[in-house]
């Protein structure tokens, strides 16, 4: 493979590279948030409140699909970053072979297994009530569609271990555009209700599938052979380890938001799910600068430790945990004083609308610490140290965020669930900085 862009993440500056490589990782992320968010808007305003709650219902199950190829892109774009740095060509070509293998079989199953039992995982994710049969139209399309979307998340990762960040931008902008294009003209125009909010996602991922396969025929410089996709063992399992610590943590999120909607449900009904629907998406959407800070990380620090350029790594730590930690400070300051008009964005609802604010605020609550904690968990993955990166990452949904719903609302109904938020974020963040702490001393130059 000759000599391409990705040889810059060993030269360049490293607070330019945080930012060259951050900026269209955090505009991708803002698109596909606000993607997420169009459909509660407009399904919030357009069908009412209740349509809200089924979209929080629906959305783990999705969410667990797609994860899949989060992972399998996460875990598997770090061996290739090691692996170029290392200039070990071959081995990056074969991991990204591995990883559209990975990607197909899983997902596919999974939307399989996820239509013929779908009425039984819609009651186990809390589909109850009147929840129901809006969760079941919303679920059928999208269920579908899933693998889609995690070979998005697969191929948008990979182009990032490539250095070609725009690209990855614009896959997410793609589908982020044609979702709001389709949302107005299957909801609004169409008058299609919750049918036509999931009919126009499938479809947004379709679009964006066409983009990516285009990219990686004709733009990518992973030009693979049949050899590349027979199974390697030795590969593989470096591969699923990495790759098993960030579908961990999204495995935890899907079984957090299942026992977050019960528990919600049991002490407020159907409107404190619905507040909760409308804090998940601000909770994907505000952090996505910090977020598209630590997707940038992973790339640097993944070629530079496979360069064994042990400062570079150390370097981009810091500013990483810098930009991202003063980033996170202006959006709770945000948060904090415009709660009130973002909750009236999804719904007019009063009760909502009573609730939501406080809510909003307690669950942001400890967001200027977050930084350091995504930043040390993308770190320990960079560097394929997989049992370190699955402890840190399972750290605050897993190990404190679970315990703490269920047992703060024995005492303080839902307000326990808001603070168990902030108290998670807090222990983790600690943990992580023990952890790191001793790493950085470790890391030779």
């Amino acid at each position: 493979m000759e000599s391409g862009p990705e040889q810059e993440l060993g030269t360049k500056s490293i607070p330019q590279l945080i930012i060259r490589q951050s900026v269209p990782a955090a505009l991708g992320i803002l698109f596909m948030t606000v993607n997420l968010l169009i459909d509660t808007i407009f399904v919030g305003r357009w069908i009412g409140p209740l349509a809200i709650a089924a979209l929080a219902v629906v959305t783990p199950a999705i969410f667990f699909i797609g994860s899949v190829g989060f992972a399998i892109g996460v875990g598997g774009s770090s061996v290739i970053s090691r692996a170029l740095g290392d200039g070990n060509d071959e081995k990056a070509r074969a991991t990204f072979a591995h990883q559209i293998l990975f990607t197909g079989v899983i997902t596919l199953l999974l939307a399989a297994i996820g239509l013929v039992f779908s009425e039984q995982i819609l009651t186990f994710l809390g589909a109850k009530g009147k929840i129901f049969e809006p969760s079941k139209i919303f679920y059928i399309p999208i269920i579908i569609a899933a693998p889609l979307q995690a070979f998005l998340g697969m191929g948008t990762s990979v182009m990032r271990a490539e250095n070609k960040a725009g690209f990855s931008m614009a896959t997410i902008i793609i589908s982020g555009v044609a979702n709001l294009i389709l949302d107005v003209i299957f909801i609004k125009i169409l008058d299609w209700g919750i049918f036509g909010a999931a009919l126009a996602t499938a479809f947004s991922f379709a679009l964006a599938f066409v983009f990516l396969l285009w990219f990686f025929i004709f733009k990518s410089r992973f030009k693979l052979n049949r050899p590349h996709f027979i199974p390697d063992w030795k590969l593989s399992k470096e591969i699923a380890a990495l790759s098993f610590s960030t579908f961990s943590r999204q495995g935890v999120i899907t079984i957090l938001s299942i026992l977050l909607n019960a528990t919600l449900f049991k002490h407020g009904g159907e409107n404190a799910v619905t507040v909760y629907g409308i804090a998940s998406r601000m909770l994907m959407f505000a952090l996505f600068p910090v977020n598209g800070i630590t997707e940038g990380f992973l790339p640097v620090a993944g070629y530079n430790f496979g360069a064994k350029k042990f400062e570079r790594v150390r370097e981009s730590i810091t500013v990483s945990v810098k930009y991202a930690a003063f980033l996170a400070v202006l959006i709770y300051a945000a948060i904090l004083i415009f709660a009130e008009p973002i909750v009236t964005l999804f719904t007019k609802d009063q009760n909502v609308l009573a609730e939501a604010p406080n809510a909003l605020r307690w669950i942001f609550a400890a967001s200027p610490v977050i930084a350091l904690q995504l930043i040390g968990a993308a770190y320990f993955q960079a560097a394929g140290n997989a049992k370190k990166s699955l402890l840190l990452t399972l750290s605050k949904q897993g190990f404190f965020l679970i315990p703490l719903v269920l047992i703060l609302p024995q005492f303080f109904g839902i307000f326990g669930v808001w603070v168990a938020f902030p108290i998670a974020d807090i222990l983790a963040t600690i943990l992580t900085a023990i952890f790191l702490k001793r790493e950085m001393n470790q890391l030779n130059p």
